[in-house]
């Protein structure tokens, strides 16, 4: 950029570039990007818009917003993304974490309760600490999250990526509960031995999209997030299947079972659990948008 540029100019072109690109939600992707370049919040941005921006700041500011332009998402561009209250790292090693994956956390947190273990893993005696399987951490927002609502829990984080495993280790850090959290690399439940103690709950995002339904997803989505952690092969549900079978004999007697559901999924990751021995209390949660989002149920056995 040659010309000196004030912030209000600055915006009045992102949005332009941003808009001819196709750019869902451009005119925030533009301020979240002059925001993070300037290190300010929303309202200096709009109270100052004749402030003048530095060439370097411009540089970095319009190389941000090609990137977006480009098909990046504007979360991997910040490095960040809100969940449950809290902020997460992200990068393209996980997943970007989604608003409905919050309702696999209040899921769990509900049948916890009602099963009366909010607070202490019952059927071993009272004060024994619960103990927790996130499975596909990825950024490890859903370990933290319930790292933080249930404080004498001890979780096991599992993920196949190395990398998304740095990432949730160093959420957990930002966030105070590394202490309680043992990040495992496996796939599913694989390194956790069905002879050792029982889980009280396994929870999981897991992939859930068909191979053939690729072309249907956002570029932002399809082009850049890990694609080990959005499919699950060619019918969308492969990973349910060997995932409830690996909890089933990881869970202990009346132990939860809650997984977020793919499009269109609820019938059949239902058939799947009516197929295996042991799970009762089969129940499906719609999110806001009225879509079956999570399963949960019970292990009998």
């Amino acid at each position: 950029m040659e010309r000196a540029m004030d912030i209000r100019s600055a915006l009045k072109e992102s949005f332009a570039r941003l808009r001819t690109a196709n750019v869902p939600s451009h005119t925030l992707a533009a301020e979240l990007l002059l925001m993070h370049v300037l290190g300010i919040d929303r309202a200096w941005l709009y109270s100052h818009p004749e402030a003048e921006l530095s060439d370097d700041a411009m540089e970095n500011y319009f190389s941000l917003v090609a990137r977006r332009a480009a098909g990046e998402p504007t979360q991997y561009l910040l490095g960040k993304q809100e969940f449950w209250g809290l902020e997460f790292e992200v990068s393209p090693a996980v997943l970007i974490p989604r608003p409905e994956t919050e309702h696999v956390v209040e899921v769990a947190l509900e049948r916890l309760t009602t099963s009366g273990l909010s607070s202490s893993r019952r059927a071993d005696g009272i004060g024994a600490p619960l103990r927790i399987a996130d499975v596909g951490t990825g950024s490890g927002c859903i370990a933290v999250a319930l790292a933080r609502e249930l404080p004498r829990a001890n979780i096991f984080a599992t993920d196949i990526s190395g990398d998304a495993l740095r990432v949730a280790k160093r959420n957990a850090v930002r966030h105070d509960v590394a202490d309680r959290i043992q990040f495992v690399r496996c796939d599913l439940l694989e390194a956790l031995s069905p002879s050792a103690p029982r889980l009280d709950l396994a929870v999981s995002n897991p992939p859930y999209v068909a191979l053939a339904e690729a072309d249907q997803l956002p570029r932002e989505v399809r082009d850049h997030e890990p694609s080990e952690a959005l499919f699950a092969g060619p019918a969308g549900t492969e990973v349910y299947a060997r995932l409830t079978e690996q909890a089933g004999t990881r869970l202990r007697p009346e132990g939860v079972l809650v997984v977020e559901l793919g499009h269109n999924a609820a019938d059949r990751v239902r058939a799947i659990l009516g197929a295996q021995r042991g799970w009762m209390d089969v129940q499906i949660t719609n999110d806001l948008a009225g879509i079956p989002r999570v399963l949960s149920a019970k292990h009998a056995l």
